[in-house]
């Protein structure tokens, strides 16, 4: 109420020598004006910190009071190498049935009573303030549909026509759920290969916990037998290498690359100006020759040296080979810093 009625009294009585923390700034933004004042008298970087948890809403407030004041820092859910950092061994299969969400490790909630909650939620809470939903269960058919194709290319055409709304509708729910840090497109790389690629992105969602609720997926031995293991294996890897690049504070160059037929495809690219690093991505636990196919495939197109290609897997195996490096998946968490610090 003191923060409403008196914004600047309220920051006043706040004031220490450490710093102040906004939780959930995004529902009182008329305070971010009084914070910019306050910011721009004392010259203290890093005082305040703003924290909150409707991404559209956060955005729309700071770029109106505090644009070329502010550093953001985007919080995915926890990273493979957080979760190896803090001792828990969980398997590929445990880690995408239950996903990266920080509550579920720290007040033991499983994964069927934190997810449908959470849909629920935010569905009625952040899509009814950044979109005219008229009928929520719609929405989250949309959802569940994204959840089908994950690690497939993106039509919206079907996916408009199987939840029964037009392409526009669709269009802009497919930017709520990205704004939301749900979901995220992979785009194909097409740089020099124009006329011979598709020019399609990926669809993929940050945290394979809350996809698998989507899909139904009641435990991890249900995810082991099902069909969309592979995909949601290599969904988790990917939305891990944005994590990584989010921890070096910076923008994540990574593509992926299909020529038109879909007979050569390699999951993941990494753009590193200079050259591309080529990811395959596996989710089998035991190595196959024909994992290695597709790098083979790019390596004639592109003409690329086979020492700068890596298989990542479902399984510990780490080695060096004459057509790329294998990493498993959990040294795979560690990946993006190393393949930076070569360049």
């Amino acid at each position: 109420d003191l923060a409403m009625s008196d914004p600047k009294r309220f920051l006043k009585d706040a004031e220490n020598e450490y710093g102040i923390i906004l939780d959930e700034f995004q529902q009182l933004p008329q305070m971010l004006s009084y914070v910019q004042l306050l910011a721009d008298a004392t010259k203290r970087p890093g005082y305040f910190v703003l924290t909150g948890s409707q991404n559209f809403l956060m955005n729309q407030a700071v770029s109106q009071s505090l644009a070329g004041r502010i550093g953001i820092l985007t919080l995915l859910p926890l990273s493979i190498q957080e979760f190896t950092n803090n001792g828990m061994p969980l398997s590929s299969n445990e880690l995408i049935f239950n996903g990266g969400y920080p509550r579920l490790y720290t007040e033991n909630f499983t994964p069927a009573e934190l997810y449908p909650s959470y849909i629920q939620t935010y569905v009625e809470r952040d899509v009814r303030q950044l979109v005219n939903v008229e009928n929520l269960r719609v929405f989250q058919r949309f959802m569940q549909l994204c959840a089908g194709r994950i690690g497939q290319l993106l039509n919206i055409s079907d996916l408009a026509m199987n939840c029964g709304i037009n392409t526009r509708t669709a269009e802009k729910w497919l930017s709520v759920l990205e704004a939301s840090y749900v979901l995220f497109l992979l785009n194909p790389y097409h740089e020099n290969f124009n006329k011979r690629v598709t020019k399609t992105p990926k669809l993929y969602f940050y945290d394979t916990g809350l996809a698998c609720s989507l899909l139904g997926i009641k435990s991890v031995e249900d995810l082991a037998l099902s069909q969309f293991r592979g995909h949601l294996f290599e969904s988790l890897m990917i939305a891990d290498f944005f994590k990584q690049y989010f921890s070096l504070g910076t923008q994540a160059p990574l593509y992926f690359w299909r020529d038109k037929n879909g007979y050569i495809e390699v999951d993941c690219l990494i753009n590193l100006g200079n050259s591309l690093v080529p990811l395959e991505i596996k989710s089998g636990e035991t190595l196959n020759s024909h994992f290695f196919t597709s790098l083979v495939k790019w390596y004639e197109l592109s003409q690329t040296d086979p020492e700068k290609g890596y298989l990542v897997h479902g399984g510990d195996l780490v080695q060096s080979r004459n057509v790329g490096s294998v990493v498993g998946w959990r040294q795979a968490g560690n990946l993006i810093a190393e393949i930076e610090a070569k360049k």
